[in-house]
């Protein structure tokens, strides 16, 4: 299989936000769904409190941006599925933002609710709330949930690229499960319960279905783009899905990434891989580690990728609002967890204006774009509260 080299290429320079674009995202809450910090903070040991060369966000990127509401990803690989440890790897990643929280008191705070994150950034701080990717680390115990509630977690991807003993995945062939399994439907009714949100991002379509009929409370796709533009990409949300979503009063959250928002990224490495199987086979060759390199770096030469624009992700924006209806629509990133692949307009967190300018321009309201960049998902997550409530 190719592995797709993402190189650097000529990038459309993108026109300076207006004023406006510029107050409203600075006066604004900017809740973003999913952020990975904490999983490429974990591998380069960087300090977001300050300047970083690399990645998309650091303090100072965020605060020019404007986006001061991350949920942090606490992304727990499938491969601890098989070799253990899940519980004790998400720990290690809330600790890893905790310590961030204590290295900079006057820069960040934690924040548990709504409430939390209204109160933290009209101080001026960065509030960052928690999610957990992959609900691995339940680890088959429901006493867990509860354990991670009180470390601060508000939602639950219920799987990530593997089949998992909650819910099948949109990546995985093996369908074990049907959707959820037994202890996932007890398992969803429990984050009802507590007031953890339901997260469908990575779940196969099936999956989903049984989280509609199990759920009491609106669920989330943290960071979710549309299958309309990616055709046969289960990992987006097909027409329906988003249909349904917003009838249960729920939120689409739209993920930035390239191969998320349009099909000649989506297909880019598959494109690759295809031609380098062609090679082989035309010229009676064997694939090596060193064939294969060869290969990729004249391919991708010879093929940039295809990198998504910012109109490309309003488009997204549009279709969803179209579905689901201007409540039901969010933003999720994914900084920090799609590599190179972000679109022209939206390579890190200071460029937030310019989606806020992209949907003036689209005849957007200044009150739908707040509903947008956070109003809807803390509406989401105050009625995930009241039913919790309701429930105890």
């Amino acid at each position: 299989m190719l592995h797709a080299i993402l190189l650097t290429t000529a990038l459309t320079l993108q026109p300076a936000p207006s004023e406006d674009a510029v107050r409203i995202a600075k006066e604004t809450i900017i809740l973003d769904g999913h952020v990975d910090v904490p999983y490429r903070v974990a591998r380069s040991g960087e300090d977001v409190g300050l300047a970083t060369e690399k990645g998309d966000f650091d303090y100072p990127r965020a605060m020019a941006g404007g986006l001061n509401a991350p949920f942090m990803s606490i992304y727990v690989a499938a491969t601890y599925q098989e070799t253990g440890g899940a519980k004790a790897q998400a720990d290690r990643l809330i600790g890893q933002i905790e310590g961030l929280v204590h290295a900079h008191p006057d820069k960040f705070a934690i924040a548990k609710s709504p409430r939390d994150v209204r109160k933290i950034t009209a101080s001026g701080k960065i509030a960052l709330p928690l999610g957990m990717e992959n609900g691995a680390p339940i680890e088959g115990d429901i006493g867990n949930l509860k354990h991670f509630y009180n470390r601060g977690i508000r939602y639950i991807t219920l799987t990530h690229s593997k089949v998992n003993h909650i819910s099948d995945s949109s990546y995985d062939e093996e369908r074990r499960w049907g959707g959820l399994s037994p202890f996932g439907a007890m398992l969803v009714e429990r984050m009802n319960a507590l007031g953890i949100m339901v997260d469908v991002s990575h779940v196969s379509d099936e999956a989903f279905e049984d989280i509609m009929e199990v759920t009491k409370a609106p669920v989330i796709a943290s960071h979710s783009s549309l299958r309309h533009f990616t055709p046969g990409f289960e990992r987006n949300m097909s027409d329906d899905m988003v249909r349904k979503l917003g009838e249960n009063g729920g939120v689409i959250m739209i993920n930035y990434g390239s191969s998320f928002v349009t099909e000649e990224a989506n297909t880019y490495r598959a494109r690759g891989a295809a031609d380098y199987a062609a090679y082989l086979e035309a010229e009676g060759l064997e694939d090596t580690p060193e064939r294969q390199a060869a290969f990729t770096e004249q391919w991708t030469a010879e093929n940039p990728y295809p990198f998504a624009d910012l109109s490309d992700v309003l488009d997204h924006i549009d279709r969803a609002v179209e579905l689901a209806g201007i409540d039901h629509v969010g933003l999720g990133s994914d900084y920090d967890g799609v590599g190179d692949s972000l679109p022209t307009g939206l390579k890190d967190a200071s460029t937030m204006p310019n989606l806020v300018q992209g949907l003036m321009e689209r005849g957007y309201s200044e009150e739908d774009i707040v509903k947008i960049l956070s109003g809807n998902a803390l509406r989401v997550w105050e009625e995930v509260e009241r039913v919790a409530r309701r429930t105890r």
